[in-house]
């Protein structure tokens, strides 16, 4: 019984590190979202609007970026939660955005991406979680 209690918490604690956050892995997850988006202290709006202080910011809101319609009107604030759902499938989030990707499906690789987009103020500088 002891040794089933024991592998058990094993388990657990295994199922536990696979949902947890890198950031390294997030940069790693970013080189697809860099072909169109920019972060970091010099970051420039591109095909897609900077980054920089994407978590908790409003959809629609960097100024000089031009935004599809459907993504200005949203009224999405881009919370974790809002975020991990766009990003799985922007289309379905926000019908009628010009974001043209197909997504991010891969739950541990989300994990990762918001990790690494927090790290990172509206500035570009990044902030100590």
């Amino acid at each position: 019984m002891r040794s089933f209690v024991l592998s058990a918490a094993l388990l657990l604690a295994g199922l536990g590190s696979a949902q947890a956050q890198d950031a390294a892995a997030g940069e790693k997850v970013f080189t697809q979202c860099r072909a169109c988006h920019q972060i970091g202290p010099n970051a420039k709006n591109a095909v897609g609007p900077v980054l920089n202080g994407v978590i908790g910011r409003h959809s629609g809101s960097v100024e000089g970026y031009n935004y599809s319609p459907a993504n200005k009107n949203s009224g999405l604030t881009w919370d974790e939660a809002t975020f991990r759902e766009y990003i799985k499938d922007p289309k379905a989030k926000i019908p009628g955005t010009k974001m043209i990707f197909a997504g991010v499906k891969d739950e541990q690789k989300v994990n990762d991406l918001v990790a690494y987009l927090k790290q990172f103020d509206a500035q570009g500088q990044k902030v100590t979680q």
